[in-house]
């Protein structure tokens, strides 16, 4: 039997991996998170069958990481204390 190449195995992210990320990540990271292939994930962006929005600049696909986490079921800890976005009705803005 033949020992995984480690450098071929791919890992999903963890929660604070994921917590952790930018605003905005490229295709191959949000691929890693839902642990799919990147044939597979380039595949579904181009059909537009990607599980969550993917934005085209040029060349490059985007993903929205607030979009990313939402479909994970999970929500960064904003200063106020709330999770997710402003609170009801709020505008998130300091007066």
């Amino acid at each position: 039997m033949v020992a995984p190449d480690p450098a071929r195995t791919t890992r999903g992210l963890t929660g604070d991996e994921l917590l952790a990320l930018p605003a905005v990540i490229d295709l191959d990271t949000s691929n890693q998170a839902l642990m799919i292939g990147r044939s597979t994930g380039y595949g579904l962006a181009k059909q537009g069958k990607y599980p969550v929005k993917v934005l085209r600049l040029g060349n490059a696909y985007r993903v929205v990481t607030a979009d990313l986490l939402k479909l994970l079921g999970l929500e960064r800890e904003q200063p106020g204390g709330e999770p997710g976005g402003a609170g009801a009705g709020g505008h998130g803005l300091a007066a």
